[in-house]
């Protein structure tokens, strides 16, 4: 305990095997240290972007709240009466073209 806390087994000729353990130690933390951030970053880019796909799945859903509104009759009407077009008061009718198959025209 004595060696620890001098330092002294840093020194002696067994030295390089407690620098080679400490480097590699060192190495270790660092590595595990680089991939904690790495996963903090991960992790707030994916809060990021699950917030992003709520808000444009809001967007969506008013978006398409409003274009089922104007799609009604009514409003289509309103539109149309506006700029001075009425529905028509009678009913489209059928033209029916009958062909002559005798080569007659």
């Amino acid at each position: 305990m004595y060696d620890i806390l001098k330092g002294s087994f840093l020194t002696n000729e067994d030295a390089f095997k407690n620098w080679r353990f400490i480097l590699f130690a060192a190495f270790l933390a660092i590595i595990m240290i680089y991939t904690g951030h790495s996963y903090e970053r991960k992790v707030h880019k994916l809060a990021a972007l699950k917030e992003h796909v709520t808000e444009l799945h809001s967007e969506y859903t008013d978006l398409e709240r409003r274009l089922m509104f104007m799609q009604m009759e009514s409003t289509v009407a309103k539109k149309i009466k506006e700029k001075g077009i009425a529905p028509a008061k009678n009913p489209p009718q059928k033209i029916v073209i009958v062909r002559n198959n005798h080569g007659d025209n």
